[in-house]
């Protein structure tokens, strides 16, 4: 029934619009009742999107498993939960991801649900990163860089029309996130090994957002004062 119904709405999507679709008129496409679309959907923008709470789920279920090997792979390998969500119906995903760009309210809800997953990806990564110095603020800031990620990758494949192998776009802008963030998170993060053009140390640092400032100013000259000076 819930597939029903969404190929139903889906149909109708596209033959009016979104806006000059009614549930009333989703209903009567499927041949149910008003009762049986809001047993399975809010609301319209839900129809839109009808695989993603199954999607969640099955994220849920494998990082609540996934209690050993390296944390950040293994929200790399959630994200592709997602991603094989989407290849396994291309030509509905490239038809819903046209659609969300052209209604603002749709590319509204998609947002929401991408912060859902984003959330559960950091979730997992401060369970498994407990008490480490920025565990915490790591997790946010990686969850948030693979989700960013993955999706640079799924909507390149998905304005191509789907043509081609997802996964090596998604796989590509993954491996820049692990090449970053490898690393064993036993100190803050504050101090990246490198130079700029003059040969100079670069300082770089994270900070969450709505942080005060002196507490941003204070981390900052402790960080330049552990920095070695440049010969």
């Amino acid at each position: 029934m819930r597939e029903l119904l969404a190929e139903a709405a889906f149909e109708l999507f596209m033959e009016r619009g979104f806006e000059g679709t009614t549930v009333d008129d989703i209903v009567a496409r499927a041949g149910v009742g008003r009762r049986s679309f809001f047993r399975y959907f809010p609301s319209k923008e839900d129809a839109v999107f009808p695989d993603h709470e199954r999607c969640l789920a099955d994220m849920t279920e494998y990082l609540e498993r996934a209690t050993s090997g390296d944390p950040l792979d293994r929200v790399c390998e959630a994200a592709r939960i997602v991603l094989r969500m989407y290849a396994a119906n291309p030509v509905f995903s490239v038809r819903r991801y046209r659609l969300t760009r052209e209604v603002p309210g749709l590319r509204t809800y998609e947002l929401s649900v991408v912060r859902r997953y984003e959330r559960t990806l950091a979730g997992y990564l401060r369970g498994r990163w407990g008490d480490a110095p920025d565990g915490s603020l790591r997790a946010e800031v990686i969850a948030a860089a693979v989700v960013a990620a993955h999706n640079n990758g799924l909507r390149s494949w998905l304005r191509s029309g789907a043509v081609g192998d997802a996964e090596v776009a998604v796989d590509h802008a993954l491996a820049l996130v692990r090449e970053v963030w490898s690393r064993t998170p036993d100190r803050p993060v504050t101090v990246l090994d490198g130079a700029d053009g003059d040969g100079r140390e670069v300082v770089v640092m994270v900070a969450p957002r709505g942080a005060p400032l002196w507490r941003v100013v204070r981390q900052l000259e402790s960080a330049l004062a552990e920095t070695p000076a440049a010969e």
